[in-house]
C-alpha cells in the first residue's frame, strides 16, 4: 500500500464468533423452508439464531407456518453438520473469516439494504468491506477499449482512495480488479460460489491475488458450485457495499443493468460511460443515462459526484484523482491517416477503402500492424475499431 492506509487505521480487529454461535447461524441458513425473508423476521423477533432454536415450537408458530416451525425444531441434518464442520475448519486458515449480520465488522452499508446476507465468507482484508467503495461492472464479452477504460478508471479511483468493488467475471470486472490492484485503494471481489472456489477458472490467478492484497467475499457456503442463479443474486451485494456503481460497457439486456438498478433502489449513485451509437455494448449505458444515470468520461467526474454523498467519508480520500498516465501513440503511427480515418466508432474496412487511396491488401496489412500494436481491435461481423489507452 502507498502512504498510510486510513481504512486499516479506522477499522478495529474483529473477534471471530464462537463456534457454537456460528454453527447456529449456519443451521438457521440451511433449515429447509426458511428463506432470507423468514430468517430476517425471526432475527427481528428473537435477536439471534441461538435464541430462535431455544424459543420452542409455540413461540415459533407466532411467526412461521407449522411446517417451518417443525423444521426449526429438528436437529441439524448430516449435510448441515458437514457444512458446519467444513466452515469451522476453513475459518481457521490465515486470512479467512465469517461475519454474521449484526455482528461487529459487518459492513454498515450492506447491513442497511433490504435483504442483507445473513453470513459473509471472507478471504483477505476484511477491513476493505468498510472502506469508501465504488462498484465497477460491465460486459463479460467486453471490447478491448472497454477493458482499457475499466482498468484506467479503477486505477485512478483506487489511487484516490476508493475501494473498487466488482464481481470477478471475465471482461470489465477483471479489468477493474486489475486496475485497482495497481493503486492504493485495493479491491473487493463479490463471488457467486463458495469462498473456496475460484470461478471462472481463467481468473484463478486474479482470485489468489485479490485474496492476498484485496478481499474476496461470498454469501455462499464452503463448496458451493457456480450455479447460474447465484450470480444475479450476488449483484445486490456488489452495489450494497459501494457508494455508487459505474457501468463501463453493457448490452441492452446485460446483467450489469440489474446491478445498476439495484444500486438506484439502494440509494446509491449510478454512473455510465457513453459509447458509440453503433456499438451494441454501449446500448445499456445509454439506456441507464436516459433513466437518470450520470454520464461520466473521466474519473474526476465520479469523484465530483461522490463529494456530496453521505455514504463516502472524504477524510479517507484524496478529493481529486491522480492524473492518468499519458497516452502514447504506437511507434510509427503518430499522425497516421488510417487512424484518423478510423475515428472512434466501429467501422467496416470497405468504408475505409472508400476514404483512403489504398488497396485492399495494403489496408489489411496496415490494420494488422495497428492491431499488433494494440491500436485497433477486430469486432464481430468483420468491423474494426480504434483503441485509445
Amino acid at each position: 500500500m502507498q502512504d498510510t492506509d486510513p481504512i486499516t487505521q479506522a477499522t478495529p480487529s474483529v473477534s471471530p464468533l464462537p463456534a457454537d454461535q456460528l454453527a447456529a447461524w449456519l443451521r438457521l441458513e440451511r433449515t429447509p423452508g426458511i428463506g432470507p425473508r423468514s430468517a430476517h423476521i425471526l432475527l427481528a423477533a428473537f435477536g439471534s439464531p441461538g435464541a430462535i432454536f431455544a424459543a420452542g415450537h409455540a413461540a415459533l408458530l407466532e411467526h412461521l407456518s407449522p411446517a417451518q416451525a417443525r423444521a426449526l425444531s429438528l436437529p441439524a441434518s448430516s449435510g448441515t453438520q458437514g457444512i458446519i464442520d467444513a466452515t469451522l475448519a476453513w475459518r481457521e486458515q490465515p486470512g479467512h473469516a465469517v461475519l454474521a449480520l449484526g455482528e461487529p465488522g459487518y459492513p454498515e452499508l450492506l447491513a442497511n439494504i433490504p435483504d442483507p446476507p445473513l453470513l459473509l465468507y471472507i478471504k483477505g482484508r476484511a477491513e476493505l468491506l468498510a472502506a469508501p467503495g465504488l462498484a465497477i461492472v460491465g460486459s463479460r464479452n467486453a471490447s478491448t477499449q472497454g477493458k482499457a477504460n475499466a482498468g484506467a478508471f479503477a486505477e485512478a479511483l483506487s489511487g484516490a482512495g476508493l475501494c473498487i468493488v466488482s464481481g470477478l467475471a471475465l471482461g470489465i470486472d477483471a479489468a477493474a480488479h486489475e486496475g485497482a490492484l495497481r493503486a492504493r485503494g485495493s479491491t473487493v471481489a463479490v463471488i457467486g460460489t463458495g469462498p473456496d472456489i475460484a470461478y471462472p477458472r481463467r481468473n484463478r490467478a486474479l482470485f489468489e491475488r485479490i485474496g492476498q492484497d484485496g478481499c474476496i467475499v461470498s454469501e455462499y457456503p464452503i463448496g458451493t458450485p457456480p450455479l447460474p442463479g447465484n450470480f444475479p443474486k450476488r449483484n445486490r451485494i456488489i452495489s450494497g457495499l459501494a457508494a455508487g456503481v459505474l457501468v463501463v460497457e453493457a448490452a441492452a439486456q446485460s446483467g450489469s443493468l440489474i446491478t445498476a438498478r439495484q444500486a438506484a433502489e439502494q440509494g446509491r449513485e449510478v454512473f455510465a460511460i457513453p459509447g458509440s451509437i453503433h456499438a451494441a455494448l454501449a446500448k445499456g449505458c445509454h439506456l441507464l443515462i436516459r433513466e437518470g444515470a450520470k454520464l461520466v468520461d473521466t474519473a474526476a467526474d465520479v469523484l465530483e459526484a461522490l463529494a456530496s454523498s453521505p455514504l463516502v467519508d472524504w477524510s479517507a480520500l484524496h478529493r481529486t484523482a491522480p492524473p492518468a498516465p499519458a497516452r502514447q501513440a504506437a511507434s510509427g503511427h503518430a499522425g497516421d491517416d488510417l487512424l484518423a480515418a478510423l475515428g472512434h466508432d466501429p467501422i467496416d474496412p470497405d468504408a475505409l477503402l472508400d476514404t483512403l487511396n489504398i488497396s485492399a491488401a495494403g489496408l489489411s496489412s496496415r490494420l494488422l500492424m495497428l492491431e499488433l500494436d494494440g491500436m485497433v481491435e477486430r469486432l464481430p461481423g468483420g468491423r474494426v475499431q480504434r483503441v485509445v489507452k
